[in-house]
Protein backbone atom coordinates (compact mmCIF):
# COMPACT_ATOMS: atom_id res chain seq x y z
CA UNK A 1 0.00 0.00 0.00
CA UNK A 2 2.61 2.69 0.94
CA UNK A 3 4.66 1.80 -2.21
CA UNK A 4 1.76 2.26 -4.40
CA UNK A 5 1.05 6.15 -2.19
CA UNK A 6 4.47 7.04 -3.01
CA UNK A 7 4.26 5.93 -6.77
CA UNK A 8 1.25 8.55 -6.97
CA UNK A 9 2.95 11.46 -5.26
CA UNK A 10 5.92 11.50 -7.36
CA UNK A 11 3.68 11.09 -10.46
CA UNK A 12 3.09 14.90 -11.49
CA UNK A 13 -1.03 15.60 -11.98
CA UNK A 14 -1.45 14.31 -15.50
CA UNK A 15 -3.76 15.61 -18.20
CA UNK A 16 -5.62 13.00 -19.98
CA UNK A 17 -7.69 13.39 -22.94
CA UNK A 18 -9.97 11.14 -24.76
CA UNK A 19 -9.84 11.36 -28.37
CA UNK A 20 -12.32 8.98 -29.94
CA UNK A 21 -13.96 5.96 -28.79
CA UNK A 22 -14.55 3.40 -32.01
CA UNK A 23 -17.25 0.51 -31.76
CA UNK A 24 -16.57 -2.78 -33.90
CA UNK A 25 -19.15 -5.65 -34.54
CA UNK A 26 -18.03 -9.52 -34.76
CA UNK A 27 -20.64 -11.44 -36.44
CA UNK A 28 -21.27 -14.54 -34.53
CA UNK A 29 -24.04 -17.37 -34.85
CA UNK A 30 -26.20 -15.38 -31.86
CA UNK A 31 -26.12 -12.48 -33.53
CA UNK A 32 -23.50 -9.15 -32.99
CA UNK A 33 -21.05 -9.03 -30.35
CA UNK A 34 -19.27 -5.48 -30.21
CA UNK A 35 -16.37 -4.20 -28.82
CA UNK A 36 -14.46 -0.83 -28.44
CA UNK A 37 -11.41 0.66 -28.93
CA UNK A 38 -10.35 3.73 -27.29
CA UNK A 39 -7.67 6.51 -27.96
CA UNK A 40 -5.92 8.42 -25.01
CA UNK A 41 -3.91 10.66 -24.84
CA UNK A 42 -1.77 11.94 -21.49
CA UNK A 43 0.56 14.41 -20.86
CA UNK A 44 1.81 16.40 -18.12
CA UNK A 45 1.33 19.95 -19.27
CA UNK A 46 5.25 20.80 -19.57
CA UNK A 47 6.80 18.62 -22.75
CA UNK A 48 5.87 15.23 -21.70
CA UNK A 49 3.27 13.71 -23.83
CA UNK A 50 2.30 9.86 -24.64
CA UNK A 51 -0.43 8.29 -26.37
CA UNK A 52 -2.49 4.88 -25.91
CA UNK A 53 -5.03 2.87 -27.66
CA UNK A 54 -7.27 -0.06 -25.24
CA UNK A 55 -9.55 -2.13 -27.05
CA UNK A 56 -12.33 -4.03 -24.77
CA UNK A 57 -15.88 -4.90 -24.54
CA UNK A 58 -16.57 -2.34 -22.54
CA UNK A 59 -16.01 1.22 -22.85
CA UNK A 60 -14.58 2.29 -19.52
CA UNK A 61 -11.63 -0.69 -19.71
CA UNK A 62 -10.83 0.17 -23.24
CA UNK A 63 -10.27 3.80 -21.36
CA UNK A 64 -8.69 2.40 -19.03
CA UNK A 65 -6.41 0.38 -21.01
CA UNK A 66 -5.65 3.29 -23.21
CA UNK A 67 -4.90 5.45 -20.57
CA UNK A 68 -2.05 2.80 -19.37
CA UNK A 69 -0.66 2.55 -22.47
CA UNK A 70 -0.21 6.26 -22.72
CA UNK A 71 1.28 6.31 -19.50
CA UNK A 72 3.98 3.86 -20.23
CA UNK A 73 4.91 5.46 -23.75
CA UNK A 74 5.73 8.98 -23.10
CA UNK A 75 7.92 10.94 -24.62
CA UNK A 76 9.55 14.26 -23.97
CA UNK A 77 9.25 16.82 -26.28
CA UNK A 78 11.62 20.35 -25.99
CA UNK A 79 9.35 23.61 -26.26
CA UNK A 80 10.85 27.17 -27.07
CA UNK A 81 10.12 29.47 -23.91
CA UNK A 82 7.96 26.62 -22.80
CA UNK A 83 5.02 27.62 -24.83
CA UNK A 84 5.83 26.78 -28.37
CA UNK A 85 7.91 24.65 -31.18
CA UNK A 86 11.66 25.10 -31.71
CA UNK A 87 10.79 25.09 -35.35
CA UNK A 88 8.06 23.91 -38.10
CA UNK A 89 7.99 20.20 -38.94
CA UNK A 90 6.45 17.46 -40.98
CA UNK A 91 5.55 13.82 -39.86
CA UNK A 92 3.71 10.93 -41.50
CA UNK A 93 1.94 7.63 -40.96
CA UNK A 94 0.60 6.01 -43.80
CA UNK A 95 -1.55 8.40 -45.83
CA UNK A 96 -1.87 10.57 -42.52
CA UNK A 97 0.39 13.36 -42.96
CA UNK A 98 0.48 16.46 -40.51
CA UNK A 99 2.45 20.02 -40.87
CA UNK A 100 2.83 21.85 -37.50
CA UNK A 101 4.31 25.41 -37.18
CA UNK A 102 6.08 27.19 -34.18
CA UNK A 103 3.74 30.26 -33.76
CA UNK A 104 4.47 33.59 -32.11
CA UNK A 105 2.94 34.40 -28.45
CA UNK A 106 -0.70 35.00 -28.55
CA UNK A 107 -1.55 32.90 -31.35
CA UNK A 108 -3.27 29.71 -29.29
CA UNK A 109 -3.46 26.33 -30.32
CA UNK A 110 -4.84 26.32 -34.20
CA UNK A 111 -5.47 22.57 -34.69
CA UNK A 112 -8.48 20.65 -35.18
CA UNK A 113 -9.72 17.39 -33.02
CA UNK A 114 -6.78 14.77 -32.33
CA UNK A 115 -4.01 17.62 -32.61
CA UNK A 116 -5.60 20.03 -30.61
CA UNK A 117 -5.96 17.38 -27.31
CA UNK A 118 -2.01 16.78 -28.33
CA UNK A 119 -1.23 20.40 -27.77
CA UNK A 120 -3.44 20.60 -24.75
CA UNK A 121 -1.83 17.66 -22.95
CA UNK A 122 1.87 18.73 -23.98
CA UNK A 123 1.68 21.93 -22.30
CA UNK A 124 2.09 23.79 -25.93
CA UNK A 125 0.22 27.22 -26.07
CA UNK A 126 1.03 28.63 -29.74
CA UNK A 127 1.27 26.62 -32.35
CA UNK A 128 -0.46 26.09 -35.79
CA UNK A 129 -0.88 22.38 -37.17
CA UNK A 130 -2.37 21.06 -40.51
CA UNK A 131 -3.78 17.36 -40.96
CA UNK A 132 -3.19 16.04 -44.58
CA UNK A 133 -4.70 13.30 -46.01
CA UNK A 134 -6.25 10.60 -44.15
CA UNK A 135 -8.50 12.05 -41.44
CA UNK A 136 -8.21 9.15 -39.19
CA UNK A 137 -8.02 10.03 -35.45
CA UNK A 138 -5.17 7.27 -35.41
CA UNK A 139 -3.24 7.39 -38.18
CA UNK A 140 -3.31 11.85 -37.22
CA UNK A 141 -2.05 11.27 -34.14
CA UNK A 142 0.29 8.18 -34.62
CA UNK A 143 1.92 11.55 -37.59
CA UNK A 144 1.87 13.92 -34.59
CA UNK A 145 4.27 12.11 -32.87
CA UNK A 146 6.13 10.86 -35.65
CA UNK A 147 6.75 14.66 -35.86
CA UNK A 148 7.11 15.21 -31.81
CA UNK A 149 9.93 12.38 -31.99
CA UNK A 150 11.72 14.18 -34.50
CA UNK A 151 12.12 17.70 -32.65
CA UNK A 152 15.20 19.07 -31.55
CA UNK A 153 15.91 21.49 -29.59
CA UNK A 154 19.04 24.29 -30.50
CA UNK A 155 21.32 22.36 -27.74
CA UNK A 156 20.85 19.17 -29.44
CA UNK A 157 21.12 20.55 -33.08
CA UNK A 158 24.41 22.68 -31.18
CA UNK A 159 25.68 19.15 -29.60
CA UNK A 160 25.43 17.48 -32.82
CA UNK A 161 27.16 19.85 -35.22
CA UNK A 162 30.03 20.61 -32.79
CA UNK A 163 29.11 24.59 -32.24
CA UNK A 164 27.79 26.28 -29.87
CA UNK A 165 23.92 27.37 -28.75
CA UNK A 166 24.43 30.72 -29.67
CA UNK A 167 25.85 30.02 -33.49
CA UNK A 168 22.46 27.95 -33.98
CA UNK A 169 20.39 30.64 -32.05
CA UNK A 170 21.59 33.58 -33.89
CA UNK A 171 21.62 31.65 -37.16
CA UNK A 172 17.67 31.43 -36.43
CA UNK A 173 17.02 34.66 -35.88
CA UNK A 174 18.91 35.76 -39.20
CA UNK A 175 16.52 33.61 -40.96
CA UNK A 176 13.36 34.90 -39.37
CA UNK A 177 14.05 38.64 -39.64
CA UNK A 178 15.63 38.14 -43.40
CA UNK A 179 12.16 36.36 -44.41
CA UNK A 180 9.78 39.67 -42.23
CA UNK A 181 12.22 42.10 -44.39
CA UNK A 182 11.64 40.04 -47.78
CA UNK A 183 7.72 40.32 -47.05
CA UNK A 184 7.68 43.86 -46.32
Amino acid sequence: MSRRVTEQQQEPELIERLVGINRVAKVIKGGRRFGFAALMVVGDGRGRVGFGIGKAREVPEAVKKATEKARRRMVRVPLREGRTLHHDIHGRDGAGRVFLRAAPSGTGIIAGGPLRAIFEALGVHDVVAKSLGSNNSISMVNATFDALEKMESPRQVASRRGKKVSDIVASREGTESKGNEEAA
